[in-house]
């Protein structure tokens, strides 16, 4: 069975270290080989070579949590302006699938 990537915000990233997620935010620094989100508060995120954000855009991003709370990225997905999204509704399905966590990932794992 493939690895679940649950979706999650900054508040998460504690209780999903080691874990491979899922995150939606605002890209407000670039800076080489790295780059600061905000997921609903500020995530340093390490990106790969396939990487190619923009500043003031919305990213989703598929990355393991590391032990500082950052997140190493496997892959990511340019969503465009970052007017383009409610982030409102980012933050209700986020909290939804922690909420009834049953119905998208194990606990456990």
């Amino acid at each position: 069975m493939a690895e679940t990537t649950p979706r999650i915000t900054a508040p998460y990233l504690e209780a999903f270290s080691h874990s491979t997620v899922r995150m939606l935010g605002k890209v407000r620094q670039l800076r080489g080989e790295s780059a600061t989100i905000d997921a609903g508060g500020s995530v340093n995120v390490f990106l790969n070579r396939d990487a190619h954000l923009q500043l003031n855009h919305a990213v989703e991003i598929i990355g393991k949590v590391q032990n500082d709370l950052s997140v190493k990225v496997m892959a990511s997905t340019d969503m465009g302006p970052e007017g383009n999204i409610d982030f409102n509704a980012v933050e209700a399905v986020v909290d939804a699938t922690h909420r009834y966590h049953e119905i998208f990932y194990n606990k456990d794992s």
